[in-house]
């Protein structure tokens, strides 16, 4: 099992038909601070950071690690792709895989930017961790997280209760040569 800190970073930018993923630059703070302290966003999540604290801690160009990429549409952060390994996870199932999440702003949801954006970074994952399983973890309440899943290809592991809800934990099996 590679860690993803050992790959080079950041990788250039991904480009999809519609969108660019790349590494946070001092302009996203704000979408950050949106995306952060949004309840919408927050609903499955435990809800939003309070936004004068987020104002207050955010620093000027937001932090940078590998496996973090803002999704950007026209030149506009419109939301967040994480691809970090699982430690600590309260699952066995998914402790020390790589784990993917995003975040994306209201106004950005209903438009297919999710899967656009998920697929073109699982796909440079595994361009660059070949054979890696990829974990994925929604409230089963998350319906159109639950389809985005779907759609990404990972399949149900396990249920499990955790934050005072139901949790899916998902698994996208490591691509074959054949796949």
């Amino acid at each position: 099992m590679t860690d993803l800190g050992s790959i080079a970073w950041p990788p250039a930018p991904i480009r999809t038909d519609r969108l660019v993923l790349r590494e946070p630059e001092a302009r996203d703070r704000v979408a950050f601070i949106e995306l952060l302290a949004s309840p919408e966003v927050h609903t499955y999540l435990g809800g939003p950071h309070p936004r004068d604290e987020l104002e207050r801690k955010m620093p000027t160009t937001p932090e940078r690690w590998p496996g973090s990429f803002v999704v950007d549409l026209d030149g506009a952060m419109i939301g967040q792709i994480l691809l970090r390994r699982a430690t600590g996870h309260r699952r066995p199932a998914a402790a020390g895989k790589a784990d993917l999440g995003y975040l994306f702003l209201p106004r950005a949801w209903g438009f297919g930017y999710a899967t656009e954006a998920c697929a073109a970074a699982l796909d440079w994952f595994d361009d660059v961790l070949p054979g890696e399983p990829v974990v994925l973890t929604t409230q089963s309440a998350n319906v159109a997280s639950m389809r985005l899943a779907e759609r990404l290809g990972f399949t149900e592991v396990e249920r499990f209760q955790a934050w005072d809800a139901e949790q899916w934990l998902g698994l996208r099996p490591p691509l074959t040569p054949s796949s």
